[in-house]
């Protein structure tokens, strides 16, 4: 009733469909022609000349495409549904500068409510009533006027042939510069709202949407371990420490120059300076991290229903132990064991909305070593999968007592702070991993009975800004190197290194050596010592420095 009594004045569909157009064409993708200014050589009213060529192109295929799809019964659904993702999509191309794309995708879909939380802002509320509801409740009020059915037909023809004439004559026109800037960025598609994430949606559901019901491939069926009886030692006991959204580029170790590292820098670890990962995101990244797939070769889709290192490693004796602290394993830890966090660890750790602090990994770790018994002498592998340095909320993946550089960014709507703030957020929760990674030093460090490892891999890096871009999931072949170089560390027991000295010197040797996330999978399972013909020696760290002294593959 009250949409009836304020209906506003009545208008034709065709030119209803040139409004819509024009919103979504024009109104949603200033981000994307300011890109496009960016890339054009031309400066001055070549420059807006060619803008305006851009916006022409867009508003006129929108208006082609409406001819087509919208009637008088459909016009208003497809409008509010175009509306509404555009409204979302733009968003999050303009404010955060992410590329939308089927990774993202991806990404939305495996999100959880917590993670979904720390996105929402008084931002996104103001933006997604300037831009979503009102239009929608605009579109609600509007009024067409009768039209006979053949007269729609005859100016939907019209419409079309002018629209596809406007398209071609200003792609003639502007040929060599659209076709230049196009070829050369071809991520520029996923800055166009709303055909950005309908597109993706649909590319996701393609490639990337898991199967049900897919046969579990079997992978590394020969794997055992060696076992010297000549010369007895300790079982091992590995900590594996999936890190989250953690640069390397912030790391004081690597040679960053504010002080993030105050307490690893004292412990005898050893950084490695350029490591790469395999995504851009968490979706990708783990499951490839532990797939035994390189990079270049990834399938995700096999990688979903086929074993990967955490199976050979339990196949070859180790006890297998996830502890998450995130969004899950992404199947990787499917068949192995998942230790469940204490309650009283959750009321010390978790506030209200069930997000924790990382130290809830310490102290499950604490938790899960006293349960061992005294006489077992099960080598172990132990995975603690981090919140890390999460973000858009950096200021809540860190505790007052680690939060050193200040003014802090205390908002997720982090495109509302200054470079500053952001970074000095940001840097405080590297400062806090940096805590968490020694506390897990120092517990392995007193286990007795076990020569004791440890290994941290974040699993992609994070933009902050640089280059207007922000939090992580661009497209690999354009995704900037903050998102892509990751930091990786380990440090090994007085007994490990005893017992291992000659693979502990060759890892020592390849701290500045270029590695990735293809070497996970072959170095971890040869450092438990475990065989298996699915070991690539290539990647494995442990056969580089035979053959090169250097460290360098």
């Amino acid at each position: 009733m009250l949409l009836q009594k304020f209906k506003i004045k009545s208008m034709s569909l065709l030119t209803f469909n040139l409004l819509l157009a024009i919103w979504l064409a024009a109104v949603l993708n200033v981000p994307f022609y300011e890109r496009m200014q960016s890339l054009t050589p031309h400066t001055g009213i070549k420059s807006s000349l060619f803008i305006a060529a851009s916006v022409g192109v867009l508003v006129a295929a929108y208006t082609f495409l409406f001819q087509i799809l919208n009637w008088k019964w459909t016009a208003k659904p497809i409008a509010i549904a175009l509306v509404f993702i555009g409204g979302f999509a733009s968003y999050a191309v303009s404010s955060l500068g992410v590329l939308i794309t089927p990774d993202q995708i991806q990404n939305l879909m495996q999100t959880d409510i917590s993670e979904a939380k720390d996105t929402w802002s008084w931002h996104l509320v103001v933006w997604t009533l300037g831009m979503t509801v009102l239009p929608i409740i605009a579109i609600l009020m509007v009024k067409f006027k009768p039209e006979p059915i053949l007269r729609q037909i005859v100016k939907k023809g019209i419409a079309s042939v002018v629209s596809i004439a406007i398209v071609c004559s200003l792609l003639f026109v502007f040929y060599v510069d659209f076709a230049a800037i196009f070829r050369g960025n071809r991520d520029l598609k996923g800055m166009i709202s709303p055909q950005n994430m309908i597109a993706s949606f649909i590319s996701y559901y393609k490639k990337k949407a898991p199967k049900e019901n897919l046969p579990l491939v079997t992978y590394g069926t020969d794997a055992h371990r060696v076992i010297n009886t000549s010369k007895p030692t300790q079982p091992k006991l590995m900590v594996l420490v999936v890190g989250e959204t953690a640069r390397a580029e912030s790391f004081s170790l690597n040679g960053y120059t504010k002080n993030t590292n105050p307490e690893l820098s004292k412990q005898n670890v050893i950084s490695f300076a350029q490591v790469s990962s395999c995504g851009t995101a968490t979706a990708v990244s783990v499951p490839c991290m532990f797939s035994g797939m390189p990079r270049k070769d990834y399938d995700e889709r096999l990688a979903s229903h086929r074993e990967g290192l955490l199976d050979i490693a339990q196949r070859a004796g180790y006890k297998v132990t996830w502890i998450d602290n995130n969004s899950g394993c992404k199947g990787t830890c499917d068949r192995v064991h998942k230790f469940e966090i204490p309650a009283p660890l959750k009321q010390k750790w978790c506030d209200a909305e069930g997000e924790c602090k990382d130290e809830v990994l310490v102290d499950s770790l604490k938790s899960y070593l006293a349960s061992i018994p005294a006489e077992d002498k099960t080598p172990q592998l132990i995975v603690l999968h981090q919140m890390g340095s999460h973000g858009p909320a950096y200021y809540k993946r860190s505790t007052e007592q680690f939060q050193p550089f200040k003014p802090m960014c205390s908002t997720n709507a982090i495109q509302g702070c200054s470079r500053d703030e952001l970074l000095n957020s940001y840097d405080n929760s590297i400062v806090y991993t940096d805590h968490v990674l020694n506390q897990v030093i120092q517990t392995i460090k007193d286990v007795p009975n076990y020569q004791t490892g440890f290994w941290y891999l974040s699993d992609h890096g994070e933009s902050t800004g640089e280059s207007g871009m922000y939090l992580h999931g661009a497209p690999y072949a354009i995704a900037p190197i903050q998102q892509t170089h990751v930091p990786m560390i380990m440090w090994f027991s007085p007994a490990w290194q005893q017992h291992n000295a000659t693979e502990v010197s060759c890892l020592q040797q390849q701290k500045q050596a270029l590695r990735s996330q293809d070497n996970l999978f072959p170095t971890l399972l040869s450092m438990l010592e475990i065989k298996t013909q699915v070991i690539d020696d290539k990647n494995d760290m442990l056969k580089q420095c035979a053959t090169n002294p250097d460290g360098k593959a």
